[in-house]
């Protein structure tokens, strides 16, 4: 197993790609602290049912003192902190408009939790990671932080973002044994994808298919060989890297 002993937060982990990655995570050995702001039980009774071991919060990334109680939880219940995947983000239910038309009030909301959110959920945890002598941390960005997605500023600034602290993180970080790397995957299929394309949903998939070298949509088990990579002691040496898992829809 290649997450033996090892602890991983995930953040965002009540439906979608956060329980995909705490399933596939603990299925490789890891002890998996799953939080959201909303229950993550369902993901708890998946984890456990496939034997795998797993504790769950409720937590508020875009709160200081949440994410600290998220990293103190997650010690007083493993011993640890090895990994933190940083998957929290709003993007189902946005609504789109041209940049200069995007509401005030949803971008801020954007920012707070898809920039500030990831921010303080690497504070929370890094002191926790020096302890244990080192650290991964897998913050989830997106193609369209790259490639540009019309009618998105809000969100693609936001994962743009992402990918400028994860750089910074790295190059701060990389005295303490602690990598910091991103992943940008294309558009997954998943619940969250199909409430943000709504009645457009079906043309998307395959506009987004047809743009690819791999010409078909991204599931959920296709990004979670790159998480436990990251995660793992097989990426030791990679650092301040954005790993795009799009079928080929960007060369970086």
């Amino acid at each position: 197993m290649q997450l033996q002993d090892k602890v991983v937060v995930i953040t965002g982990a009540a439906r979608g790609l956060g329980r995909a990655y705490a399933e596939a995570m603990a299925a490789e050995g890891a002890s998996v602290f799953a939080c959201d702001v909303n229950s993550c039980e369902d993901t708890r009774t998946a984890v456990v049912s496939a034997g795998g071991r797993i504790e769950t919060a409720v937590i508020d990334i875009t709160n200081m003192a949440s994410c600290r109680e998220m990293a103190a939880q997650a010690v007083a219940a493993f011993g640890r902190i090895d990994v933190l995947v940083n998957n929290a983000g709003l993007y189902a239910g946005l609504k789109g408009a041209r940049f200069e038309d995007l509401d005030d009030a949803q971008w801020d909301r954007v920012m707070n939790v898809n920039v500030k959110g990831v921010w303080q959920a690497c504070k929370a945890v890094v002191g926790h990671m020096r302890t244990a002598g080192g650290g991964s941390i897998i913050n989830i960005s997106s193609l369209a932080a790259v490639y540009g997605l019309p009618y998105g500023c809000d969100y693609v600034a936001s994962k743009a973002a992402v990918i400028g602290m994860t750089r910074t993180m790295a190059r701060e970080l990389g005295r303490d044994s602690i990598r910091v790397n991103a992943v940008a995957p294309s558009a997954v299929m998943t619940e969250g994808t199909e409430e943000f394309f709504g009645e457009k949903f079906e043309k998307a998939k395959s506009t987004i298919a047809s743009g690819q070298v791999i010409a078909r949509n991204l599931q959920t088990g296709d990004l979670t060989g790159t998480l436990i990579y990251l995660a793992s002691d097989a990426s030791s040496f990679v650092t301040g890297q954005t790993h795009m898992v799009d079928g080929g829809s960007w060369f970086l």
